[in-house]
């Protein structure tokens, strides 16, 4: 059966039947199951690369309700490169402060983005609605523009058979069944991921015993855009954590911690979700409840993310806990690794075995966000009365004592893994900054001319930072040459801080993900085009 799960904020992709529907099945060479946040940025990104996507959902758009809400700078980032950042910042509130409260006092605040020289703020907050709106409308412009990306609604995939070389996936829709071939899959299909289950993959890690109550309210106030986030919090009836936070169009996310031994029923009772909002807000605050809800969480992953002609990506490889909002951040992160290594392997200019590295840089993800969400989740809700006394008294000190900050843990925000250790990672220069060595994600810098990521195509990039003089052109077309020079086109020297430290000039090699592969002081075209083949998985054709 095929029917509407939940109400819709947008429909975005209404159902119609296609041809496809009534002839013999059609083969693909990618289809995208899962129409979310993580689905939708692997579509585009794949379509504006020239490769042809399928893209089915079992739903026609994107449920009511905040859910994901704060976008990381790396995640704008990459909306950047896919041609939706601008409109995902405009209707954002853009955030850097945050102020953590002990009961009734203020114990500090933090700014997560002290370093100035950033296109983009350490968050926005964003309803996920929105989000998704954003990645299609950049997806229809693709579209007419030629990029080869379609999207059924109201397709449910039901099963799938894998074969040599392709998968088999049978798909129920309004009007009956039919088939579709695919050379590859991308499941992004959630936390319940239905391809998963039908594959029979195990999904291990620990579920954690409590709820959340979210209620989205309507209202008008003075609170400043920041994230307060309470221990303890003084307001009746309000659990043992609460967090506000500013979304757009005066839409205000309030998260309350109720403990494991509920009903369900009862808390979403709107006459007890308002005795706890008003005891939060005060009296005589006039406010909307817009969308509320119950959730409990888990830390867990799968194994691997590659089962042969099925690739992993987002909440249906992997769940964190939403303190530190590294769930829809991440899955965001797999699409980014993903698609510029099919994008090659479907092209023939790489070997299947470089989708294996997909599974394991995003597996070290995975387990860094699963690490940084338990820690956090432990300190949040202690599990034995000396972890309590422990957690009080780290509030305790950290209200008076700087060097106790740190140890307080509301959530440790979502910053972009570094791929250490990879197999795809080249030569290094170990006095180069460390801030942009092999394996981490570029960071950004203001140029004469716009910013630095502004400036990646996309694909390959040879960054060489004062070295005009060399001849670093490359006899490899997957490889663009950038050019910079510290005296004309680094005006507020961060450029200079991120890249050279107290080197004279350097040579960084950039993958179409905008992570760093490799590093050197002067040019070297044999010692380059080894790292390109390292990173493109071709070894063997040395």
């Amino acid at each position: 059966m095929v029917g509407a799960q939940y109400e819709l904020a947008f429909r975005l992709y209404p159902y119609a039947k296609v041809p496809d529907q009534d002839g013999p099945a059609r083969r693909h060479p990618v289809v995208i199951v899962g129409g979310g946040p993580v689905g939708l940025a692997a579509a585009l990104d794949l379509g504006k690369r020239g490769t042809p996507v399928l893209l089915l959902d079992d739903h026609e758009g994107v449920g009511q309700g905040s859910r994901a809400i704060c976008f990381a700078k790396r995640t704008l980032e990459i909306a950047d490169r896919l041609g939706a950042g601008d409109a995902m910042v405009d209707k954002g509130v853009v955030w850097n402060v945050g102020r953590v409260f002990h009961r009734d006092s203020q114990i500090f605040e933090f700014d997560l983005q002290p370093q100035a020289g950033h296109r983009r703020p350490a968050f926005i907050n964003l309803q996920q609605p929105w989000f998704e709106k954003f990645l299609l409308d950049e997806i229809h412009a693709a579209h007419s523009a030629g990029a080869p990306v379609e999207i059924r609604g109201r397709n449910v995939v039901s099963g799938i058979t894998q074969h040599d070389g392709y998968a088999e996936l049978q798909v129920d829709t309004p009007d009956g069944a039919y088939s579709v071939e695919a050379d590859w899959v991308i499941a992004c299909d959630g936390a319940r991921s239905a391809l998963r289950q039908i594959m029979g993959l195990s999904f291990d890690g620990r579920v954690f015993e409590d709820n959340f109550l979210i209620a989205d309210v309507k209202m008008t106030a003075d609170f400043p855009t920041e994230r307060w986030f309470w221990f303890e919090p003084p307001f009746k009836n309000s659990g043992q954590s609460a967090l506000l936070h500013k979304q757009p169009d005066d839409i205000w996310r309030i998260d309350f911690q109720l403990g494991w031994d509920i009903d369900r029923a009862k808390e979403l009772d709107p006459d007890r979700i308002r005795d706890r909002v008003d005891a939060m807000l005060g009296e005589g605050v006039e406010y909307d409840l817009e969308w509320t809800s119950i959730y409990t969480f888990q830390c867990r992953r799968m194994e691997k993310l590659r089962h042969d002609r099925v690739l992993f990506a987002g909440d249906a490889a992997h769940q964190v806990s939403p303190f530190g909002a590294r769930g829809a951040n991440s899955g965001i992160q797999d699409a980014d690794n993903l698609c510029w290594k099919l994008d090659l392997v479907i092209r023939g200019d790489a070997p299947e075995e470089l989708l294996d590295t997909y599974s394991e840089e995003r597996i070290a993800a995975a387990d860094e966000n699963i690490l940084n969400s338990t820690r956090a989740t432990d300190f949040l809700t202690p599990k034995s009365d000396m972890s309590v006394v422990f957690r009080n008294a780290v509030l305790e000190l950290a209200g008076s004592y700087a060097f106790a900050r740190p140890l307080v843990n509301s959530g440790r925000l979502s910053v972009p893994c570094t791929y250490d250790g990879s197999p795809l990672n080249g030569p290094d220069v170990a006095d180069a900054p460390r801030a942009s060595r092999p394996g981490s994600a570029c960071p950004d810098a203001p140029l004469a001319d716009g910013f630095l990521l502004d400036h990646l195509t996309g694909g390959f990039t040879l960054l060489c930072i004062n070295r005009a003089d060399t001849a670093c052109d490359l006899p490899d077309r997957h490889v663009t040459t950038l050019h910079l020079s510290t005296s004309a086109d680094d005006p507020t020297k961060a450029l200079s801080e991120r890249y050279l430290g107290d080197l004279s000039g350097i040579i960084v090699l950039i993958r179409p993900d905008q992570h760093v592969a490799a590093r050197w002081k002067d040019f070297d075209g044999d010692a380059i085009l080894r790292a390109i083949r390292t990173a493109t998985g071709r070894q063997s054709d040395e």
